[in-house]
């Protein structure tokens, strides 16, 4: 199976798949590589090279017990790129995956990267109350499955009209997030929950494609979607009626059209 170092020596799993323009995919927390799967194959069979790979700590990369910070993750994203030598890149970037997306830009600049979309991202800004935060980050700590089983059902919009997931697909899903580190689930909502990315999104100067889900409980769509459309000159908000936080799955078929028709922009 297809591993590449991180600067810091780990190593980190990867999947890609085809040739031509290269997409390149960054999954959400908690999740791994796996979560594209749909929208890897939609691509693929147009002719696109789509890539994806697993954070440090998430599903077969190695789970170091550090670096969990943006700076390191966005470093990880750059070690792949460069070990893979793409260019002309679209750039995806999923719930927290969109801050990652963001962070790489900043500190590692545009040359390879074409355009960028941010799905269901909690970037710029959650806004949580900080004593929410600590409720939250001691409920992974002393009860992460039951934290699981509590949030599932938001997660994939279960009761809102239209949004219909199939049972194996949330089966699979709950798996995912079953099998991340504690140590990486904990710490990366440490971070993500007091990250702010709005000085850095003001400063994105190519074309960004905002998807997000106008029930999304988990990045609220005022204060992440809106919010980042609102800083990015360039940018187009996509707002699915509906959907909650999961759209790679309750929308898969409108997702995977909007991606590709992005793409070929």
């Amino acid at each position: 199976m297809p591993y590449l170092p991180a600067p810091d020596g780990i190593d980190l799993f990867y999947r890609d798949y085809g040739v031509g323009q290269p997409i390149v995919f960054v999954h959400s927390m908690l999740m791994s590589s796996d979560m594209w799967r749909h929208q890897m194959l939609h691509l693929t069979g147009y002719g696109y090279r789509a890539v994806a790979y697993d954070r440090r700590g998430h599903g077969r990369s190695d789970d170091p017990g550090t670096g969990y910070d943006f700076d390191t993750l966005a470093d990880d994203l750059a070690a792949l790129l460069d070990r893979l030598d793409l260019n002309d890149v679209t750039l995806v970037g999923h719930s927290m995956g969109g801050g990652e997306v963001i962070r790489y830009l900043s500190r590692h600049g545009a040359r390879r990267i074409s355009r960028i979309a941010l799905v269901g991202a909690t970037a710029p800004h959650l806004d949580v109350d900080p004593m929410h935060a600590a409720e939250l980050l001691n409920q992974l700590r002393t009860g992460y499955g039951q934290w699981v089983a509590d949030n599932a059902a938001l997660s994939f919009g279960d009761g809102l009209p239209g949004c219909h997931i199939p049972q194996s697909e949330k089966d699979a899903t709950i798996r995912d997030w079953m099998q991340v580190s504690l140590h990486a689930a904990v710490e990366c909502s440490r971070v993500n929950l007091v990250a702010d990315f709005r000085g850095e999104a003001s400063r994105i100067t190519m074309p960004t494609l905002i998807v997000h889900g106008d029930h999304d409980s988990f990045a609220p769509l005022p204060t992440c979607g809106q919010r980042s459309a609102e800083l990015i000159p360039d940018s187009t908000l996509m707002i699915y009626e509906n959907a909650s936080h999961m759209l790679h799955l309750s929308h898969r078929e409108q997702l995977n059209n909007d991606l590709l028709a992005f793409h070929r922009s």
